[in-house]
């Protein structure tokens, strides 16, 4: 039995600035035009979607839900893998890598992960992608909770891929201010300074918004990206300790991009 496998991962970080101031499955977004003699096998898809959720749970894992965006970005590069069919590659000549493509296909994340095989069945493509670390790792990783997944049929074979992502839940200004709120009562700070100060704050790239001497006396703006609100991140986090700051006003403003993140400002007195 013949079968060609890759997978890639991509992991993305935190952003940090600092300035101190005195399921049910249908495959709807995998029907993407593929042209030639390649067909969407819709039965495989199925197959590889409950196999790859059979695996997880067996793992004591999350199933991982459909992600549309992510199926479309799958199908375009099946579609690339079936016109080169001499190698397998998570980009070719003239393709755009992974993040472009989920991006393009109107997938957020913050973090993808992909596997890419050839062979002559659903069932032994996931089989030989559980028999491979790395293949197995994107499987059952913890972190990710999408998958869009493509399977186009040529000749007997099978070209399929698989696109993970880690995709947060999409959280409002208030409810991103809320969580760091309660990060900072955590730390012993009051955060309930005013809103629209640290929101003046967001906006602005640095200094100190107008209005905010008015409150008392500005002692740091802190300004952060993150993917992650369970936690401060660890620059923001050092900056809070030794019971310095006392009060703070926090603000969130939207990032443009597919990559979710967070834009917060905290301004401490």
């Amino acid at each position: 039995m013949n079968i060609d496998m890759e997978t890639n991962r991509l992991r993305i970080g935190t952003v940090l600035w600092i300035m101190l101031a005195g399921i049910s499955f249908v495959p709807v977004g995998a029907r993407a035009q593929t042209g030639g003699s390649q067909q969407q096998s819709y039965e495989a898809v199925r197959q590889i979607f409950y196999l790859t959720n059979q695996e997880r749970a067996a793992d004591g894992l999350q199933s991982l839900r459909w992600d549309p965006a992510l199926a479309t970005a799958a199908t375009q590069h099946a579609v690339r893998i079936v016109m080169d069919e001499r190698s397998l590659s998570h980009q070719y000549p003239g393709e755009p890598d992974l993040v472009a493509r989920a991006a393009q296909a109107g997938a957020h994340f913050q973090a993808l992960a992909e596997n890419i095989a050839i062979g002559p069945g659903a069932q032994a493509v996931e089989r030989q992608w559980m028999n491979s670390a790395p293949h197995r790792a994107n499987i059952l990783d913890p972190q990710m909770n999408a998958i869009g997944i493509a399977v186009l049929e040529r000749h007997g074979f099978l070209y399929a891929v698989e696109d993970f992502s880690n995709a947060p839940e999409a959280l409002t200004p208030g409810q991103v201010e809320r969580k760091v709120q309660d990060l900072l009562r955590d730390q012993g700070i009051d955060p309930t300074g005013p809103r629209s100060v640290g929101e003046q704050a967001c906006a602005m790239n640095e200094g100190t918004p107008a209005g905010a001497m008015d409150i008392g006396q500005v002692k740091a703006v802190v300004r952060f990206q993150t993917s992650d609100l369970s936690r401060l991140p660890n620059g923001v986090a050092q900056q809070l300790r030794g019971g310095r700051f006392t009060k703070a006003a926090v603000g969130s403003c939207r990032v443009q991009g597919n990559f979710t993140t967070y834009r917060v400002a905290v301004v401490l007195y």
